[in-house]
């Protein structure tokens, strides 16, 4: 395996990984380490979110016994502190997964946010597994944009209930839209989340700031 292969450059191709600039190569590729290392490093962001949460926090707060804990945020605020936690895996099939840990710091306390990305689904999608409990599935399609950051787009929303995948309706589903970037200016990581429904319009936000490092 290469020492310098995620499941982002995987399912984006050599072609597109030689397009993103180098900072965002860095932070997408995952540590650099060869097949006994895998698991043992991971990497962990810092930073500054300029706005974060959901302007539909009482919503939030009823779907969330539905949808299962570390999914859903309550909050809406400016200049919130943030960690994000990167866990590059290799599953038994040897494929490779991500799974990350975003940790919010409102002033009224804590909140998180987990998912899995999986490899393995059509080309240039990944598969993405929300929340604790794994009940909210997406498909994202994963794009290098012109000024070489990365580009996720959702483009199909599922439901699993036990052993079965059910795939929501427009109007109950959502379009997740998050890039990975940086600010050469700065000389910081930047990253930019929103996910809509048709009906509501933006149910969840996110966008900052933030200092990258790969830990043992």
């Amino acid at each position: 395996m290469n020492a310098r292969e995620s499941v982002f450059t995987r399912v984006l191709g050599e072609e597109e990984v030689r397009r993103l600039r180098p900072e965002v190569f860095e932070y997408v590729a995952g540590p650099p380490r060869g097949d006994d290392d895998r698991g043992s490093h991971h990497g962990v962001g810092e930073g500054v979110f300029e706005i974060a949460g959901s302007p539909y926090r009482r919503l939030v707060a009823l779907l969330r016994p539905f949808t299962g804990p570390d999914l859903l945020v309550s909050r809406y605020e400016r200049n919130v502190p943030f960690t994000v936690v990167n866990r590059p895996l290799r599953l038994a099939d040897g494929s490779l997964a991500l799974a990350a840990e975003r940790i919010f710091r409102f002033r009224s306390g804590e909140q998180r946010f987990v998912d899995v990305l999986y490899g393995g689904g059509p080309a240039g999608a990944l598969r993405n597994v929300l929340g604790a409990r794994g009940r909210i599935e997406l498909e994202l399609v994963c794009a290098v944009t012109a000024e070489g950051h990365l580009r996720m787009e959702s483009r199909g929303t599922r439901l699993r209930v036990g052993r079965r995948s059910v795939r929501l309706p427009r109007l109950l589903s959502v379009l997740a839209e998050v890039e990975d970037g940086y600010d050469a200016a700065r000389g910081v990581r930047t990253i930019s989340a929103a996910v809509r429904n048709p009906v509501l319009g933006t149910v969840v936000e996110y966008r900052g700031s933030f200092t990258y490092a790969y830990r043992g």
